[in-house]
């Protein structure tokens, strides 16, 4: 299969591109920011982006979505990074609808696709507990209490948890940390009794929260998916969330390198411009190759994930830790070229280097994925 768009994805492109682009650019972050927004991102926006169809991306068309697939979501991820939205499209339009439609029973499925597809419901996935993203080394416990279960521990780093109307949360049902078995997915009400929320403003300026679970009742009716046969689900979940990570670092690296290049055949030094000096050439030369080999290996994985969503891992893996690598070159080499304005908060290219590095370690840094691969692969 051809590395490239087609011509209905193009089309997706220049449209997302055109929204973004026109209503979020930098200066958008930058406002959210400075006036510390209670949301961290533009409602009003969110609902723009549910009446063009992004929204309901991946929901089927049974629901009131698109039902189109990874590609198309890796699409608009692409665009998002270039102008660093914040935005609750990954959170929700993509990792919550890949774990609803894989996951849910028809009920979850009718009581919270629609209202996601129409920009009505914000959800967020709540999995990682430490420093680090290691998901099989989840020890929130989930223990049974009449016909449900009672969560009891903490999350970290939960991508707008704090702005969320539904929680997926991974907990533990049997067994220990480090094991496969025994975790499970359940849908829980961020208002429950029991739950308190932290929000949490990133180096990026994009919003997490920290989310304790105080003995949290939860139905059976709130279990997503097998109770103790979550594991792969989750990693399914998380690979549509990886590879769509690295669909906007490609943006991150794309637009970070444009706006280096052109910085270069402007700025003069010594009566010449820079952009003149051959070891900037050289710099300048190595980072596009690195950013056109990292868009090969991201749009094989979201290719991957849309024909053989099961055997898809190993493709994720290496586009995740190669847009990881190939961002954070980009952004050091943004600021360095750009010399002492690129250090300054005044100068947007910083923006970028902040939101590369949330991104390296979102659902796994480059050291995470190159052992996912090994151990893929048998070594």
């Amino acid at each position: 299969m051809a590395l490239v768009l087609n011509e209905e994805q193009s089309m997706l492109r220049d449209s997302a591109r055109g929204l973004i682009s026109d209503k979020a650019p930098v200066a958008h972050l930058r406002k959210l920011r400075d006036t510390n927004d209670t949301n961290g991102f533009s409602r009003d926006l969110w609902k723009t982006f549910a009446e063009m169809g992004f929204a309901g991306l991946l929901v089927p068309e049974d629901f009131g979505g698109s039902g189109l697939g990874a590609v198309e979501a890796g699409v608009v991820m692409e665009e998002i990074g270039r102008t660093l939205m914040p935005s609750p499209f990954l959170s929700t339009g993509v990792v919550a609808a890949t774990a609803l439609t894989r996951g849910g029973n028809a009920a979850q499925k009718s009581e919270y696709l629609t209202r996601l597809a129409k920009g009505d419901l914000i959800a967020s996935l709540a999995v990682d507990e430490g420093a680090k993203h290691r998901p099989l080394k989840t020890a929130m416990q989930a223990v049974r209490a009449g016909n449900g279960f009672k969560l009891k521990g903490a999350k970290a780093f939960v991508v707008d948890g704090h702005a969320a109307d539904l929680l997926i949360v991974a907990a533990r049902t049997a067994g220990q940390p480090r094991e496969r078995d025994g975790l499970t997915l359940f849908l829980v009400d961020p208002k429950a009794k029991g739950i308190e929320i932290e929000r949490t403003a990133m180096v990026d300026a994009h919003n997490a929260a920290r989310i304790a679970f105080n003995d949290v009742d939860v139905t059976a009716d709130g279990v997503l998916g097998e109770v103790d046969q979550g594991a792969v689900l989750l990693e399914g979940i998380l690979n549509v969330g990886r590879a769509a990570v690295a669909s906007e670092m490609v943006g991150v690296s794309e637009e970070s390198f444009t706006r280096t290049v052109t910085y270069l055949k402007e700025r003069k030094q010594f009566g010449k411009l820079i952009g003149e000096f051959q070891a900037l050439q050289h710099r300048a030369a190595h980072l596009y190759t690195e950013i056109e080999i990292t868009k090969a290996a991201v749009m094989k994985a979201l290719q991957a994930l849309d024909s053989d969503f099961d055997k898809a891992g190993a493709a994720v893996a290496v586009a995740k830790a190669k847009a990881g690598s190939t961002a954070t070159l980009a952004v050091q080499e943004a600021v360095q070229m750009h010399g002492g304005v690129g250090m300054t908060d005044a100068f947007d290219i910083g923006f970028f280097m902040k939101r590369a590095r949330v991104c390296q370690e979102l659902f796994g840094d480059a050291a995470y994925h190159a052992e996912q691969l090994a151990r893929l692969k048998g070594y």
